[in-house]
């Protein structure tokens, strides 16, 4: 890495250092922007993704989506453009060196405002690929990422100054040759698009009966295309995906409540709790009760 790129680094080592005092997830004062700590390797953490672009100050993570393994560091940068269910885990970290990063929440309309200002700068492109993808970081885009996290130290600047670089973040990254993974989802009727819609359904209503039929129908597909468009932007088939909303939802029901293991499978759309604790010990490692004491006798 150039003197250039290193200082860049470094100074978002030291407003990311700054602003998260301890371990975990820091939402900023700035729109969209979250600040994350880690002074140790974790054990894999399951979540869901938010359409976001992911910058490593320091550190390094690893995300799998569905069987697919995705590792992201200070070199590179990783987005997000629908919501997904993932596995994501800190790979390098201490309490010399902890994990620090960035995450940048964006949304669709955003995406195709920039796309339709920039006229022929910015092809627009319709091809369905996968929603999660990792690229190298340029230096224009490094330099507008720390524009908008110095903002976090200025936050009486943040109302007019952050809309300009949020915008050229996302201008800088739809000029990478990997950009067609984040355009896709805002091209109006383009397949992807239509996926987003049903991957948007699926999170939202994961607790009642998957319908590929009538998914598809809304969709405006046939089954066998919703079927194989949704496992290009997803990495799973709608059931498989549906599985992992449904049992991430439920072991964050037993880890925040006083329900049973019965209560949250019937909770998150299981009719069987004898299936929904075979498939949870086949996500999670073990039965659910077992999970729970043993993440609760963790947490310190």
């Amino acid at each position: 890495m150039d003197e250039w790129f290193e200082k860049q680094k470094r100074e978002m080592l030291r407003i990311i250092g700054k602003f998260t005092p301890e371990d975990g997830t820091h939402d900023t004062e700035v729109p969209g922007l979250r600040l994350i700590r880690s002074s140790r390797l974790s054990e894999p953490v399951y979540s869901v993704y938010e359409p976001s672009l992911c910058v490593v100050a320091q550190g390094s993570k690893v995300v799998m989506l569905g069987q697919e393994l995705y590792q992201y560091d200070p070199s590179s940068y990783l987005t997000a453009s629908v919501h997904l269910p993932i596995t994501g885990q800190v790979m390098e970290a201490s309490n010399e060196t902890p994990y620090l990063s960035m995450q940048i929440l964006f949304d669709m309309s955003q995406i195709l405002d920039v796309i339709q200002a920039s006229g022929d700068v910015i092809r627009s492109r319709t091809e369905t690929s996968r929603g999660l993808r990792v690229s190298r970081v340029s230096d224009t885009l490094l330099d507008a990422v720390l524009r908008l996290l110095k903002l976090v130290e200025t936050p009486r600047d943040i109302p007019v100054l952050a809309p300009y670089a949020m915008r050229e973040i996302i201008y800088r990254v739809l000029q990478n040759e990997n950009s067609a993974s984040l355009m896709q989802f805002a091209v109006v009727g383009s397949h992807a698009q239509r996926i987003a819609g049903v991957v948007e359904k699926l999170n939202r209503d994961f607790a009642q009966p998957l319908r590929v039929d009538e998914l598809a129908a809304e969709a405006s597909m046939s089954a066998s295309s919703l079927y194989d468009y949704f496992k290009e932007v997803t990495g799973m088939s709608p059931i498989q995906f549906q599985k992992q909303i449904r049992l991430q939802e439920a072991r964050r029901l037993l880890l925040s409540g006083s329900i049973d293991a019965a209560e949250a499978a019937f909770q998150v759309g299981y009719e069987s709790p004898s299936q929904f604790s075979r498939e949870y010990a086949r996500m999670f490692g073990m039965p659910p009760i077992r999970d729970i004491h043993r993440l609760r006798g963790s947490i310190v």
